[in-house]
Order: structure tokens, then C-alpha cells, then sequence
């Protein structure tokens, strides 16, 4: 996914909340857990399917409360380019004061935030640390200052090939859950509607090595390229069937537990790809189909898009100002959150 200033199976992964007490081991045995029934209530272990929109960390739209969010993304925290500083778009820093008193307001009817690392433009911090432990420090900052502790990692591009950068961050998360046992973890992953790729099940085998315990895998229902020129929610439906069946042998459990440990986000409107336009009608068919299937949360690319273009609005525009499709005000928020 875009940043908000840019235009634009193999060992067994212990799923946090919904196995709590469950360790995976590198060695790909897991610790005896208690029952589902006795884990810690959170979003991905809730009833039913939750909505959690991606925002601007910086910038406050007035369609950010539309659907009520159980919880908001904060998109994003990347290196400065030069460091190993954490900052919003790479720019802002993680304490500034504006950012704070944006994340209050957005929690104050108790909604929680999630802090997300990485997206499509800038540098993931993980290519800029010089170390595990450096870069766990960098994202403690980050998550310190939004008060939050549930951390999303959105890699994509040449961030998903760089096997270095992905084995650091998997040993940076890994130590930062030692420190902070409520940390909740989701990875941010593209998809085709053939499933993940081979890089993103790469991430995930690290993610095991390293002990890294994960909440939700968040596929990213968008994009898929020129050779997908068929309905988009269909799409998104396929994707999540076949990821269903890669997470089941990755995650070495059930079908329900699967489900819940997935969640679907879907671009609105025109996406980055020429002939992909995902309508209101494909977010009611993937919001129906993620309560059938218990699926953890929901979210969109991105609220401060969730309204009609003006006249004037160029079209180059509707991929980071509007949703370039003909809407009611928040509409798509409204779809999501059933």
C-alpha cells in the first residue's frame, strides 16, 4: 500500500491470541497450550469480524470515524532513509505532539491503534538498523508513542525479496516480545488470487525460526497485475481461499483458527492497476463473506479516499484524494463494517 504522502510450509507459527501460552519453537515443536476458550479476549479471537480501516498518522479526515472502527492502522513508520530513526512517512517524528493528540482523538469512543511499519514507499526500518536489537529498540519507540501494543508490519516490494532485512526484522520482533508479552503481531503480506508467493511464505518461515508469535496475517486484496481483468471481489475471495489453505499448513491448525488468524484489506475504488475498480458492491460481498468464514478483521486502502472526486479532481488524484467512484461520503467504511 501506498504511504499517505506518496501518491502512491513449512515449521508451525504459534498464533498468539487465540493460543495464548502456545510458544513455536524453532525447531518446529510447539509448548502445550490451554484451550481456545481459556485465551485473553482481543480483536482477532472476538466473535465476530471487525473493522479496522488504515489512516493517516498525521493527517485527520473527516470519514476516519465512519463504521466505527474497532481499531485504526496508523500508516506508516519508516526510517528517516539514513538511520535507524523511526518516523511517520519518514518524515514526522514518532512523538511529535500533533500526531499524540490525533491518536486521542481517534481512541477517545475506544477504539485502540495499530502501529504500522513498512508500506509500499520510503525505507522499512529493517533495511536501515544495524541490528536486532537496534531495530526492536526503533520499533518499541514507535509503538511507545502511539500508546499501542499491536504492531503491524506491511512488507512489500523489494522489502519482501531482501532475505536479510526480513531475518533481522523476524529477530528484532522476536526480541521485542520477550520484553512486552501483550505485544500483538500482524504481517501485512500482497497476494494474487492464487494465494501468497513465495517471498511472503519466506517471511513467514522466518517469522518461525525466530519465534516470532503471530496474530494475523493481513492479505492485501489489490493490485494484482494486468493478467486480472475479472471482478474484484471475486478476486478477493479467491485470494482468501487459497491463503486459507497455505496459513492451515504454515499455521498446523484448524479451519476456524486459520480464518481467524486472516485478515483482508481491500484498496477502494480505483486501484493502483489500470481496470481495477473495487465497488461498493465487492465490499458487501467481502464483508458477508468474512463473517461467514469468522475472518478477524476487515480494513480499506484508505479512509481519507472513502468519498466521491470532485469535478475537478484529476485522476492521477483519485489514488490518494478520492475513490474515483461514484459514492455517498464514508460509504465504503459503512460497507465494511456490516
Amino acid at each position: 500500500m501506498q504511504t499517505y504522502s506518496g501518491k502512491s510450509a513449512a515449521g508451525l507459527i504459534c498464533l498468539l491470541a487465540l493460543t495464548t501460552g502456545c510458544s513455536a519453537g524453532s525447531d518446529g515443536t510447539a509448548d502445550a497450550a490451554p484451550p481456545e476458550s481459556s485465551a485473553a479476549p482481543s480483536e482477532s479471537s472476538a466473535t465476530s469480524t471487525s473493522y479496522a480501516p488504515y489512516v493517516s498518522a498525521t493527517t485527520a479526515s473527516e470519514y476516519d470515524s465512519a463504521g466505527s472502527p474497532t481499531t485504526y492502522n496508523l500508516a506508516f513508520v519508516i526510517s528517516d532513509g539514513n538511520d535507524c530513526t523511526p518516523r511517520w512517512n519518514g518524515t514526522d517524528a514518532v512523538s511529535d505532539s500533533a500526531v499524540k493528540s490525533r491518536i486521542s482523538r481517534l481512541t477517545q469512543d475506544g477504539s485502540t491503534v495499530r502501529v504500522s511499519f513498512g508500506g509500499a514507499s520510503g525505507k522499512e526500518l529493517a533495511a536501515s538498523c544495524d541490528s536486532a536489537s537496534a531495530l526492536a529498540e526503533a520499533y518499541g519507540k514507535a509503538l511507545d508513542a502511539a500508546g499501542s501494543s499491536q504492531a503491524d508490519f506491511d512488507i512489500e516490494g523489494d522489502e519482501l525479496t531482501d532475505s536479510d532485512s526480513v531475518d533481522l526484522r523476524s529477530q528484532a520482533i522476536a526480541l521485542l516480545q520477550k520484553e512486552r508479552s501483550d505485544l500483538e503481531v500482524s504481517f501485512t503480506l500482497p497476494v494474487m488470487p492464487s494465494g501468497l508467493d513465495d517471498d511472503s511464505m519466506a517471511l513467514l518461515e522466518s517469522a518461525n525460526e525466530h519465534d516470532v508469535q503471530v496474530s494475523t496475517v493481513n492479505i492485501m486484496t489489490m493490485n494484482y497485475g494486468e493478467s486480472y481483468d475479472g471482478d474484484m471481489g471475486d478476486y478477493a475471495l479467491a485470494s482468501a481461499r487459497a491463503t486459507h489453505t497455505q496459513l492451515k499448513d504454515v499455521f498446523g491448525t484448524s479451519d476456524a483458527t486459520a480464518w481467524k488468524a486472516m485478515a483482508l484489506t481491500s484498496m477502494l475504488g480505483t486501484n493502483d492497476v489500470d481496470n481495477e475498480t473495487f465497488t461498493l458492491d465487492d465490499a458487501a460481498q467481502v464483508r458477508e463473506f468474512a463473517e461467514e468464514k469468522g475472518i478477524g478483521w476487515v480494513s480499506v486502502w484508505a479512509t481519507f479516499r472513502d468519498r466521491q472526486c470532485d469535478d475537478d479532481t484529476a485522476s492521477d488524484d483519485a489514488l490518494t484524494e478520492c475513490s474515483g467512484v461514484e459514492q455517498e461520503d464514508g460509504a465504503f467504511a459503512e460497507a465494511f463494517s456490516g
